[in-house]
Order: C-alpha cells, then structure tokens, then sequence
C-alpha cells in the first residue's frame, strides 16, 4: 500500500508540469497572436497561472517558446516542401514561397525571428530555418534547370521574397502580400525573346 503511494505522489508533478507547459503554450499562442512574438513572457505567465521562474523551467529563452509553438507548423511545412520537391510541378515555387510567407505571418514579428534565425548557429530556431532554406534552394534550382525561372535566381531571394511578403501580410493585407508573390515571381521568370524589330 505504502508502496502504491510513492507511486502515486511521484507521478503528480510530472503530470503538473505537463500541465504547465501545455498551459502555457496556450496562453503563449493567444499573446503572440493579439501582441506578436515581442509580447511580454511575465504575462503570458500570469494568463497561465504561473511564476515566471515555472516559464523559465520550461522555455529558457523567447525563442525556445517560439520554436516549441512552431515545431507542429514546421513539421507540415516541411512535409510539404518535400512534397513539392518529390513531384516538381510546374507550380510548386510559387506553392512553397506562398505557404512559406503563410508560416512566416503565424506572428506579427515571426518572419524577423526567422531570418535572423537563418544565419544565428546559437538560436534555438536555426535548424528548422536551415531546412526551410534547404527546401527553397532545393526548389529553385529545380526551377532555374527547368527554365522557369532566370539563371541568376538564387534561394536568397526567396529567402527576401517571403521575409517581406509575410510583413506585408502582418502589416496590411494579404491580398497585397499576394501581389508581391506574383510580381516578383513574374519578375524570376526568364526573358522572353522579342522578334526582331518590335518592341
């Protein structure tokens, strides 16, 4: 009986800190939506009903939480790219730099995080920005052997494209993230010859 006791108590703060950390990934989600990726840890703490010091435990930095909220998100895009990688349709550059900037929007601020990620070896988000990077130069490479876009098209700027399509999309609209895509895309696209003599 004793024993069946010791059992019981030792699991109670493990099931209280999965709890926690559920309770405050909730909470985290609802502040980062309404405030962005800047909002303030104290208070996403306080909605959870914690000590600061319980976040902490958990989340050691900002962007541990950040990268713990996106691990789900990252995980389908992920499977998405190799998708689009696996079947290279005509179409799949714009399907990735379009659910890439869609990743990049989850919170105002996100896509900042992001790109600083991309080159920061010590961020807790630098290893999901590398394998979103690695799909996008994957892809137009692809791309610029298949003609679709111009020799000198590079993974940077899609890296550049969806950086600044997803501000805009936080910013203002996203039908004027959209045009943005399409524009700058249009833009990728390989010359096309003129007859002689016209213009």
């Amino acid at each position: 009986m004793l024993g069946m006791y010791r059992l019981s108590t030792s699991r109670r703060p493990r099931a209280d800190a999965r709890r926690n950390y559920d309770r405050l990934l909730a909470e985290a989600d609802a502040a980062f939506r309404e405030r962005g990726v800047d909002a303030s840890l104290e208070s996403i703490a306080r909605r959870a009903g914690v000590a600061i010091g319980t976040l902490y435990g958990h989340f050691p930095s900002r962007r541990v939480l950040v990268g713990a909220l996106l691990r789900e998100r990252n995980e389908t895009l992920f499977e998405l790219g190799d998708g689009l990688l696996a079947h290279q349709t005509p179409d799949a550059l714009a399907t990735w730099v379009r659910a890439a900037t869609a990743h990049a929007a989850t919170y105002s601020g996100l896509a900042s995080l992001l790109a600083s990620g991309l080159d920061d070896e010590a961020s807790e988000l630098h290893t999901s920005c590398l394998r979103m990077a690695d799909i996008g130069e994957r892809l137009i490479a692809w791309a610029r052997e298949s003609g679709i876009v111009r020799a000198d098209a590079t993974g940077a700027d899609l890296t550049a494209l969806t950086t600044a399509a997803a501000w805009l999309r936080e910013h203002m609209s996203l039908e004027g993230a959209d045009r943005l895509i399409t524009l700058t895309l249009d833009g990728l696209a390989p010359a096309r010859p003129t007859l002689a003599g016209t213009r």
